[in-house]
């Protein structure tokens, strides 16, 4: 049995060494903010001796020693305070991208796809009117431009049907026996089947072809801007002319932009030589890019359709046609993007958009969540007719001799 007077020094003991614990634990507190407070930056001065953030190595230093629960994995801390420090500019062009969207971003510049090789486009009618890309498997398997879509693997295309939802019934993965059956009208007014398999499809940045609806007018869409173009440009435009046509359409609509340069070049094709296609001003210096000599189509008449998908350096060329009155705009409001990013790699093959300058337009108009007004405004069809098309082509019949 235990010593009545061992047992209370005990519980004596033990209580002095709780007190003292107790008063160790706040001391901690006590000196620790003391010593903050006299030496400020004494605190985290091994962390932060070269940091350009030392209050985030703090806070880190802080979370190492404190924090409850497991910290995420320290990349994507770090990706997420990269993100902070870019949300702080308000600038929604300049953001960061981890590896794997990076990656996917190159593969979807690059423009490549499982699919068909065909790009379809609605007539004024709201027919879906197919027109192969050159060497692609429709147009081995006898697609010709022109032949309006019917049905997909037996189900009906109709007014009611979203152009995207056509677009990717008309693409798939590509191995062996993997296609699409199409049912056609060709312009004969004979009707036919035939299977597609799929294939990798390089998409083109530029299609062209003489107007169904009128002979003497020629179509040209750009796509997007890519290295590609303004070789692609020529070759239509060359195409366009040995055609007869007396008159041109160039579609810009949903073409969300691209590389600056060969926009310059493309806008050459339709300006004098000189003529300023844009200015450019960085917060360093100003500068104007004037047309390049030897366009193609300075002289044809011409008209631009533009909607709200078309942006950065589609508005570029639109805006310098516009002010020169080179060509009327057709369409919608555009979308208002007139800035320039500078992409940098990381070294874990994460990026960082960087918005690097602003576009004026040769008015010195700007762009930038502003846009551009067409000329000849048009409300977009609920059933997704190209009215916008049909107006164009009314338009040089209208105000141009084309024969």
């Amino acid at each position: 049995m235990r010593n009545p007077r061992s047992l209370g020094h005990a519980l004596i003991i033990g209580a002095l060494i709780g007190l003292g614990a107790a008063l160790i634990f706040t001391a901690g507190f006590f000196f620790r903010d003391l010593v903050g407070m006299a030496f400020p930056t004494a605190f985290a001065a091994s962390a932060n001796a070269d940091s350009d953030y030392p209050l985030l190595k703090e806070v880190q230093i802080l979370l190492n020693h404190h924090y409850l629960r497991e910290q995420p994995e320290y990349t994507q801390r770090q990706y997420a305070a990269i993100r902070g420090v870019l949300t702080t500019l308000e600038d929604r062009y300049t953001f960061f991208i981890d590896p794997p969207v990076a990656q996917s971003e190159s593969d979807a510049l690059a423009g490549t796809y499982g699919g068909i090789g065909v790009q379809v486009n609605r007539n004024e009618a709201g027919q879906f009117v197919l027109f192969p890309f050159e060497d692609s498997p429709a147009a081995a398997a006898g697609i010709e431009d022109g032949d309006v879509l019917v049905a997909v693997n037996n189900e009906p295309i109709d007014l009611s049907t979203p152009q995207d939802t056509v677009n990717q019934m008309l693409r798939g993965e590509v191995k062996p026996g993997n296609g699409v059956e199409l049912t056609l009208q060709k312009s004969t007014g004979d009707s036919q089947t035939v299977f597609i398999e799929f294939a990798v499809i390089n998409v083109p940045s530029v299609v062209w072809r003489v107007l169904s609806e009128d002979d003497t007018i020629g179509y040209v869409q750009i796509i997007r801007f890519t290295s590609r173009t303004p070789e692609e440009l020529e070759t239509a435009l060359q195409e366009m002319d040995a055609a007869g046509v007396g008159g041109l359409i160039l579609d810009l609509r949903n073409n969300s932009g691209g590389l600056l340069q060969e926009s310059v070049e493309v806008a050459s094709q339709f300006l004098d030589d000189g003529q300023i296609i844009v200015y450019e001003r960085s917060n360093k210096s100003e500068r104007a890019f004037h047309a390049q000599a030897g366009g193609l189509a300075v002289d044809i008449p011409l008209v631009v359709l533009v909607n709200q998908g078309t942006a950065s350096a589609s508005e570029l060329v639109a805006g310098a046609v516009q002010d020169h009155e080179r060509a009327v705009l057709i369409g919608q409001k555009t979308f208002g993007k007139g800035t320039v990013q500078q992409i940098f790699r990381l070294s874990d093959n994460s990026s960082v958009h960087i918005t690097s300058a602003e576009w004026l337009t040769p008015d010195y108009r700007r762009l930038e969540g502003v846009g551009l007004e067409p000329d000849i405004t048009m409300i977009p069809d609920v059933n997704g007719r190209d009215v916008e098309l049909g107006e164009a082509i009314r338009y040089l019949q209208q105000h141009y001799d084309l024969r």
